[in-house]
């Protein structure tokens, strides 16, 4: 056994030397001492099966490479779990074909998406007889029924007919809840069965995070088991894991879904119960229902805690009327189930929320249960306080070789925080991989001089921006301004419009589509894009492009989460402490994120800014610092813009003083 292990690693290492399989077949490869590492590592623990390894693979380590080699040689069944379905997308549409050409191993391969990214035949003929659908959205409805009839995957993302967020979306594709299984007439055509038949056939399966979470095998979504059946499951992106995990092993009934019930309920009950006016009027009640349920809340926070509002006037009344109306519409649908598998799988619908309703309000010590309000919608939730637990029993239930892997996964030389939070054990086998990137020659880390006010302090924006003045006029790029909240983002939004330049470009989070944001960015050259959380992490800008990041405060977790604050309770009354256990870990990865934006290639050159004066006035900056990579260090600006040119020019040795 351990020969061959040491075989498959030796093996693993080889096709990524230079003058290996992949250096000679893959244009501009460049071989990496570190990949070769985490590849040997990878195929040691594909082979001693079941095995577990974590792995933090900084920024130009290639892990994509560094993976897909080994499981690919390894001849053994693979999934693969991103974070995200871009990286998905690109994954099994570019790295795996190239990887699989490179290698001459030319397996079955799937890509596996959540039901709800995949056009469904039935909603959309439903969607198109509406009269609304016959309206404006005409053209629209024509375009996917067109590749209904013309698409090999019905993959949704993939077409560029409709926005992720349009209205239309649900409309024309499934849940778990609204989908009819066998009873569907069109299941014969079913883009998501054909889709699941693919993977249970394929020997690598490429899924998302939000896939490998249904139940880690898909059963929940009524289509069999994938991983009991897999050799390895490789998680990439592995430090969300733990937190989508709290949502797939907690519970949500939101007044969306109720909506969504009510709408189509009126339109089965005109194909195939128009005499039941009586429907009509349970709808309408239904829609009653919701109004009374947004109306109590509409004064409450983004995020609270159930014990914060609970108390609030008329909430417990309106969610009794929720319950009260939903079974009442169920009663109404039983009349009329059995003329058609839409009214039946309504009535199943109303009796699922009416449980998940009556579920969510019973207490459970185990369970944080919070609320989040829209707009023009409520989520009721109910999270685990813990979901390494869960994970931890899903995995033990199906042996296999589980390899997490992700660029921020150690608090300086540490594991421990990531290997509790995947309910990994202590002795779990851990590595490190530094980046190859030479961070002393093409980085610089600038500090204020004289530290800025403390971060809660009305001023505090205004000071970051009056000390990054040089920085957001004088970088000849483009550039980050990364926030931690969103107050603080419209705030020097509003600040910069005043005092930029006229032509350099201002790009702010939520005044256009993420995407859409992006594209701008890359496009000018030389923009500020300001963010949030959702531009710290799965952002690959290179070059001049992106060459400054400007962090305003170091990335803690909102006090008043409510699930942040139940979990530190629960850390207190064990004992321990909230901040040294969770807080701080969570901070610690998340700025390792942030700072992952700035260097992406060989040849970029960038001056990260950190503003918050915690880093050197707390005792814990320290651990800040350390799990960073070795910039060079100044507190003047405008020595970092002068580092920031020599390393451009490429003349080497820049030194920030």
């Amino acid at each position: 056994m351990a020969d061959a292990v040491a075989k498959a690693a030796e093996r693993a290492r080889a096709a990524l030397r230079p003058g290996g399989i992949l250096a000679r077949a893959v244009p501009g490869f460049q071989p990496r001492a570190p990949q070769q590492v985490m590849a040997g590592s990878v195929a040691e623990v594909i082979e001693d099966v079941p095995s577990a390894l974590l792995i933090e693979a900084a920024t130009g380590v290639g892990k994509t490479y560094a993976y897909l080699v080994p499981a690919l040689l390894s001849e053994r069944r693979v999934l693969i779990s991103t974070g995200t379905k871009t990286l998905q997308d690109q994954l099994f549409a570019k790295d795996l074909p190239m990887v699989c050409e490179a290698l001459g191993r030319h397996p079955r391969v799937a890509l596996l998406k959540g039901r709800s990214n995949y056009l469904c035949h039935y909603r959309l003929e439903a969607a198109a007889g509406d009269a609304a659908g016959r309206g404006r959205q005409f053209a629209t409805l024509e375009s996917l029924r067109r590749l209904a009839r013309t698409s090999a995957t019905g993959d949704l993302t993939q077409a560029d007919i409709l926005a992720e967020d349009a209205p239309l979306w649900p409309q024309v594709t499934s849940t778990v809840d609204n989908c009819l299984g066998g009873e569907c007439p069109r299941v014969n055509d079913c883009f998501v069965v054909r889709a699941r038949r693919r993977a249970q056939e394929a020997e690598v399966i490429v899924v998302n995070h939000h896939l490998l979470l249904a139940d880690m095998a898909l059963k929940e979504e009524g289509f069999g088991d994938l991983l009991p059946d897999v050799d390895a499951v490789i998680v990439d992106e592995a430090h969300q894991l733990p937190e989508i995990a709290g949502a797939f092993f907690g519970l949500a009934v939101g007044t969306r879904a109720v909506r969504e019930l009510g709408r189509d309920v009126l339109r089965e009950m005109e194909r195939d119960a128009p005499e039941m006016v009586d429907l009509r009027d349970r709808v309408s009640a239904l829609q009653a229902a919701i109004a009374a349920l947004l109306h109590c809340s509409e004064a409450w926070p983004a995020r609270a805690s159930w014990a914060e509002v609970a108390d609030a006037s008329g909430v417990l009344p309106a969610l009794s009327g929720l319950d009260q109306a939903l079974g009442e519409m169920e009663e109404a649908l039983t009349l009329v189930a059995d003329r058609s598998p839409g009214l039946e799988q309504a009535r199943v619908r109303c009796v699922t929320l009416r449980a998940r309703l009556r579920a969510w309000l019973e207490e459970s010590p185990e369970t944080v249960p919070w609320v989040e309000r829209f707009k023009q919608s409520l989520m009721l939730h109910r999270t685990p306080l813990d979901a390494a637990q869960p994970l931890a029993q899903r995995r033990a239930a199906r042996p296999a070789s589980w390899i997490f892997t992700s660029a921020t996964l150690a608090v300086g030389d540490d594991f421990s925080h990531a290997a509790r939070r995947l309910g990994l054990p202590g002795d779990v086998r851990a590595e490190r991989l530094d980046s190859p990137f030479d961070f002393s020659r093409q980085a610089c880390l600038a500090l204020p001089a004289q530290p800025l006010p403390n971060p809660n302090t009305p001023g505090y924006t205004r000071a970051c921006i009056d000390w990054a003045w040089p920085l957001l006029t004088g970088n000849p790029g483009g550039g980050f301004f990364l926030f931690t909240s969103h107050r603080a983002l419209r705030e020097a939004a509003a600040l910069l419009r005043d005092r930029l330049p006229p032509g350099r470009l201002l790009l702010v989070q939520g005044e256009q589509p993420r995407a859409e944001l992006l594209a701008r960015f890359r496009g000018s050259g030389e923009a500020w894009l300001l963010g949030a959380h959702s531009f710290w992490e799965g952002v690959d800008i290179r070059g001049d492009t992106l060459s400054i990041v400007i962090i305003d405060r170091l990335p803690f977790a909102a006090p008043n989460d409510p699930v942040l604050q139940a979990r530190a309770a629960s850390i207190e009354a064990g004992g321990g402490s909230p901040f040294m256990e969770f807080q701080l870990p969570q901070a610690v990865l998340a700025l390792k994120q942030g700072v992952g934006r700035l260097i992406r290639d060989a040849n970029d050159a960038g001056i990260l800014a950190l503003c918050d004066p915690r880093l050197t006035q707390k005792p814990y900056g320290r651990q800040f610092l350390r799990s960073l990579p070795r910039f060079h260090e100044t507190r003047d600006p405008e020595q970092a813009l002068e580092f920031l040119r020599t390393a451009r020019q490429g003349r080497g040795g820049a030194v920030c003083a």
